[in-house]
């Protein structure tokens, strides 16, 4: 999502991606990936790609782990298959708001890795989701992978810019 602090570029957030159509009337199902899937249930309007084209909710409901959408304009199945692949965003002033000490990728992303030590390490470049804790994908010339673990991480400051880790051992040997 970008370098430098993050956080003053961002200006929508990616809570899931078209997987295709469903039915014959231009309905949607969407690949869930916030951690908040009960939101759809108050969307009115999302924004689809990286043109972030505006589109207004006439429905929404969760099916097994999906989203269905049918959005106002998207009609036929052969529209609702032609944003197969798009991400659906919201405004970040729409995102849900977390917990002290919890971030969103947007704020994860690009900020420089410090060890405890003052060792630069480079920026978080990825973020890749485990099932037991996030992974972050850190580029300096080389790739370090991160837990986001709490013996790892030690501080994150999106407003500085700045992740503070404690590596493990053996963590930057490659």
């Amino acid at each position: 999502m970008s370098d430098g602090p993050p956080s003053d570029a961002v200006s929508h957030v990616v809570i899931g991606r078209v997987a295709g159509p469903r039915g014959v009337a231009g309905e949607l199902k969407i690949e869930i990936v916030t951690d908040f899937p009960e939101r759809f249930a108050q969307l009115k309007r999302v924004f689809l790609g990286e043109s972030l084209t505006p589109f207004e909710v006439e429905m929404s409901s969760l099916f097994k782990r999906m989203a269905l959408l049918k959005l106002r304009g998207v009609e036929t199945v052969e529209q609702a298959a032609k944003l197969t692949g798009q991400l659906v965003l919201v405004p970040v002033e729409e995102a849900v708001p977390l917990a002290e000490g919890q971030y969103y990728w947007h704020e994860i992303i690009g900020l420089e890795v410090w060890t405890t030590d003052g060792q630069f390490l480079g920026h978080v470049t990825d973020i890749l989701r485990t099932g037991a804790n996030d992974v972050y994908v850190v580029h300096n010339g080389k790739e370090i992978l991160v837990p986001a673990i709490e013996q790892v991480i030690k501080e994150i400051k999106p407003d500085e810019g700045k992740m503070i880790i404690e590596p493990m051992p053996g963590m930057l040997e490659s």
